[in-house]
């Protein structure tokens, strides 16, 4: 591949601007989704594939809930003194040669990156797997700039592109088939023929990529775990493009959601294992690179320099609610998704936000607010399949509760508001159950409006909002129990 037909293949990929979707037509692109047969079967396959890999990972049930427990302890206690670690991160980082920055909302963010990337006078920008690069649209930001940002891992290659967002955290691209990568590969990928053959694809997507990890100024990547005790910058990855991205550019930038520390290096083989068994069902991954620093005198590889750029984007106000703040143990495995019967059927790209499935119903209205946000929490059967595997035990259903609840009603006392609260709240819905709880506590109001309901029940209407779309209607018994049951006893 040469440098013209490169420069093409990041234009076409930049060039489509693509933003949050709006959350409140969730519903009808859920409808769409549920419509597709072919992405249905696609999905329910690829999850009950990932399903049985994780069982089969996990044979032992006591042994799980062992070593759950120890995650969820872990992370519990990395939250609580999260204030004294992300200090003590930021020092032990300096003194090891990284520059920290703190970026409290994404557009902080883009401008230390963008600030960055123009004093070193960059063009390109190869960047590892990240979400939290995604979740504040760092791609677009750079486009907006004049300069290009190139996704490594083959997965988000192929959605950017496409012009797509990611539709599932660990693995991108999992909605699309071979032969749709393969017609996409010959039609924006300059110089590809058109061929069905994965090893052949592949090959493909590595000959743009590994000229761009030789050329690009600026290298970025995620961080899975950042150790405070020691300064290190732990990076899970399965196809070496993380290293590459962290090694051969000259300039190295980290980015990374504030919850993601843990106090000492011991701290994170627990969580490395449970991460990888659950995400993608493997006992270990291929790569865990570890990184404290740039380029030593006398070394001969690694980047000169080195960045973190440390992201709020609403994680502090998860973290100011006890029950709230179990959102931030999350360590990104994606299972709950692989897991859900709401995203099994419909998919990433229906939520319209970074993060999908069951965490991102719990963690994007803190980032996005209620107000863009509040139909998500909705999108879930309760089943409580998201918490019974998630590996660091996030109650998930107990939160999508609280924010269903945060969503509705004004901010209760003893509890900060949160962004956008209340933004459900209807006055028709407040007016019936008002009415409802009228009903059920004053007896003689309940006996005649079971009378009434029962004498009348031919006026039930046939259609009754959400209920009758997949049920039968509800409709008033001839009798009331009191009077079936009074009627009983004079027999």
């Amino acid at each position: 591949m040469n440098a013209q037909n490169n420069s093409q293949i990041n234009a076409q990929a930049n060039t489509q601007a693509l933003r949050f979707v709006p959350a409140s037509e969730f519903k009808e692109r859920a409808a769409v989704a549920v419509a597709d047969a072919h992405l249905r079967k696609s999905f329910r396959g690829a999850m009950d594939f990932l399903i049985a890999k994780r069982a089969a990972q996990f044979p032992d049930p006591v042994a799980l809930e062992s070593q759950r427990g120890l995650a969820e302890h872990i992370r519990k206690y990395s939250l609580a003194r999260l204030p004294d670690l992300l200090e003590q991160l930021e020092r032990n980082l300096t003194a090891n040669g990284v520059q920290v920055h703190w970026a409290e909302n994404p557009e902080q963010a883009n401008a230390i990156i963008i600030n960055i990337a123009r004093r070193h006078s960059t063009k390109l920008m190869v960047k590892g797997k990240s979400m939290v690069s995604e979740e504040i649209e760092l791609n677009h930001a750079m486009a907006d700039a004049g300069m290009e940002a190139l996704e490594s891992d083959m997965g988000e290659y192929i959605v950017q592109l496409d012009g797509e967002k990611p539709s599932h955290i660990i693995m991108p691209a999992i909605h699309k088939t071979k032969l749709e990568i393969a017609r996409l590969f010959a039609a924006k990928v300059p110089g590809a023929g058109y061929t069905e053959s994965v090893d052949e694809l592949i090959g493909i997507g590595r000959a743009v990529l590994r000229e761009k990890f030789m050329t690009a100024e600026i290298g970025l990547s995620g961080v899975n775990f950042a150790v405070a005790e020691t300064g290190t910058l732990c990076l899970v990855e399965n196809e070496g493009n993380g290293r590459m991205c962290t090694t051969v550019p000259g300039v190295h930038i980290a980015i990374t959601g504030i919850e993601k520390v843990v106090e000492k290096l011991e701290h994170v083989p627990p969580l490395f294992a449970l991460l990888t068994r659950s995400a993608t069902g493997q006992a270990i991954t291929t790569y865990l690179n570890m990184i404290s620093g740039p380029r030593k005198p006398g070394e001969k590889d690694g980047p000169r320099e080195m960045h973190l750029v440390l992201v709020d984007n609403g994680r502090t106000q998860a973290y100011s609610d006890e029950q709230l703040r179990s959102t931030l143990q999350c360590i990104r495995c994606g299972a709950c998704m692989n897991h859900c019967p709401v995203y099994t059927r419909i998919g990433g790209h229906a939520y319209g936000t970074t993060y999908p499935g069951p965490i991102g119903e719990i963690i994007s209205p803190h980032m996005l607010g209620l107000a863009a946000t509040h139909v998500l929490p909705t999108a879930s059967s309760l089943c409580g399949a998201c918490g019974e595997v998630c590996p660091v035990k996030i109650p998930i259903p107990d939160l999508l509760i609280r924010l269903r609840g945060e969503a509705q009603h004004d901010a209760r006392p003893g509890h900060a508001p949160m962004l956008g609260q209340g933004a459900a709240k209807s006055a028709l819905v407040d007016a019936i159950w008002s009415g409802w709880a009228a009903l059920y506590t004053r007896p003689a109001l309940y006996r005649a409006f079971g009378w009434l309901a029962t004498r009348f029940r031919a006026l039930t209407p046939p259609m009754q909002s959400g209920w009758t779309v997949s049920r039968t209607p509800l409709k008033p018994a001839k009798r009331t129990l009191h009077e079936q049951m009074a009627a009983r006893e004079r027999r």
